[in-house]
């Protein structure tokens, strides 16, 4: 199915509308609450959500949403828009401008367009099934890196680092020993991003969630990337471990993930 030049335009502006919104409220959280022990909410996550929703239902009142604070809705319609307002939240807290919009059409299981806004920058990353991916309108491609050993790569840990019995710092060890450098900003959906348009040579995470990833998948294949699970067998949203390269790097990453 080919995306509907009405689908892409209500994505775009969205993210960009949640995004200004997201910009202009730096600074000025009001209420603050935690989901778990280090997952921290906002006021300003639910206002951007809104924003988004109330776009999304305006222009498409069949389709489904799966947003990171309101959950997914009732419908069962066949496409679903999975949605996370801000991505990197503690980051918005605390000032550290590394925080975006992510936005997804899904029909089937299948991510049909990815929209990412990081509004501190004005970067808007979007991508549609088999027409390649886009910052700021301009067609990007991955890396051409092709060895580990000069990988410049980023993860990330999961809220529930403390207490998980496997936490991610074994993998991040392995790779601190086998790249160029490692970076965790705080936004998968970002590091997805960079990835895709090349800033990033791999990226590798756990306990991911649907709305952290959805766009970021799509940017990453239509860029030229691979994605998969941590094996290197296909990823799907109900995966739990992501690993995003350039692909010529990604079965070197198989083989550290692996150990």
């Amino acid at each position: 199915m080919n995306v509907s030049a009405q689908e892409s335009s209500v994505a775009l502006s969205a993210a960009v509308r949640a995004g200004t919104f997201i910009r202009k409220s730096l600074g000025k959280v009001k209420t603050t609450a935690y989901k778990g022990e280090i997952n921290i909410v906002t006021d300003v996550d639910r206002s951007a959500e809104g924003i988004i929703v109330r776009s999304i239902q305006r222009a498409f009142p069949d389709h489904s949403i799966f947003s990171e604070e309101m959950g997914r809705d009732e419908r069962d319609g066949e496409f679903t828009w999975i949605i996370d307002p801000l991505d990197g939240t503690t980051n918005f807290v605390r000032s550290f401008p590394f925080f975006c919009v992510s936005i997804a059409l899904e029909q089937s299981g299948e991510i049909l367009l990815g929209v990412i806004y990081d509004p501190m920058r004005e970067e808007l990353f979007f991508s549609r099934k088999g027409e390649g991916a886009f910052l700021n309108r301009k067609r990007i491609r991955v890396s051409r890196i092709s060895r580990l050993s000069e990988g410049f790569l980023s993860t990330g840990f999961a809220y529930g680092v403390r207490t998980a019995k496997n936490k991610n710092i074994s993998n991040f060890s392995r790779f601190l020993k086998r790249s160029l450098a490692i970076r965790r900003a705080g936004s998968a959906a970002l590091d997805l991003s960079y990835v895709a348009c090349g800033r990033f040579d791999g990226f590798w995470e756990m306990e991911l969630h649907p709305w952290d990833c959805a766009a970021g998948i799509l940017l990453v294949k239509e860029a030229g990337g691979k994605v998969s699970q941590f094996n290197g067998k296909k990823f799907d949203l109900r995966c739990k471990e992501m690993l995003a390269s350039n692909g010529l790097i990604h079965d070197q990453m198989v083989r550290v993930l692996s150990r």
